[in-house]
């Protein structure tokens, strides 16, 4: 059986939920958050991280502008990510949104795990915050689907070393593993750890096709219904 790893952003969902709700919810909601939460510890812990990183910032205040700085740049550094997190999660529960995910995803996924084939999550928001995103889709609670998840904290998207470490956890043969996601260079340091690769080219989230050379080489779809599993 083949084990599906995917990607969110882009893939399973569309790249503006996260640019243009998730992002700006996460930036608006900083500074409260870190005045309400910023004493306990597992918010103090980021935070100070942060703050090192940065010449030692003296402030909260100077954290967060810091941390907003990031969101307007889409940094990908772990901190951010388990912070917004935290912010993600009181937005879920108070229903201020719900995650959309394509319907041809759900179908597939659903299919994929009722034909006994393992699912996985890899992507650079941090674990929490894609099983809220799972738990609150549009389609309702997907986390039961899944039956592992990574994020940066395995090594980044575009280096080949951090899916031989997810492989690994999988247990499984880097071949019997396919990747799908939108971005060709993740797609290109998957390969070179042996998995599978499958470029998701959806139109709603580039308009232009990447055909040919564009595709990188990688086997292309349009939306996961054509996504087609070895053997």
């Amino acid at each position: 059986m083949t084990t599906i790893l995917t990607d969110i952003e882009g893939t399973t969902s569309s790249i503006s939920f996260v640019k243009d709700v998730l992002f700006p919810y996460a930036r608006r909601a900083l500074p409260r958050f870190v005045h309400e939460h910023g004493h306990e510890a597992e918010v103090r812990r980021w935070l100070d991280q942060v703050a090192l990183e940065n010449g030692g910032l003296c402030q909260d205040a100077m954290i967060v502008e810091t941390l907003q700085g990031w969101i307007d740049e889409d940094r990908k550094h772990t901190a951010l990510k388990a912070l917004q997190g935290m912010i993600w999660e009181a937005g879920y529960a108070s229903a201020d949104f719900t995650a959309p995910v394509y319907p041809d995803a759900v179908d597939a996924l659903r299919g994929w795990h009722d034909a006994g084939h393992a699912l996985a999550v890899y992507s650079s928001g941090s674990v929490p915050a894609q099983k809220l995103l799972f738990a609150h889709t549009d389609a309702g609670d997907l986390t039961g689907l899944f039956s592992a998840w990574f994020d940066t904290t395995v090594g980044g998207k575009r280096e080949a070393g951090s899916y031989a470490r997810i492989v690994r956890e999988l247990g499984v043969a880097a071949s019997q593993v396919m990747f799908l996601s939108d971005v060709v260079a993740e797609l290109d340091a998957a390969r070179e750890a042996g998995l599978g690769t499958v470029l998701v080219d959806r139109d709603t989230d580039y308009p232009q096709p990447r055909t040919g050379e564009a595709a990188g080489g990688h086997p292309r779809v349009t939306g996961f219904a054509d996504v087609a599993l070895p053997g």
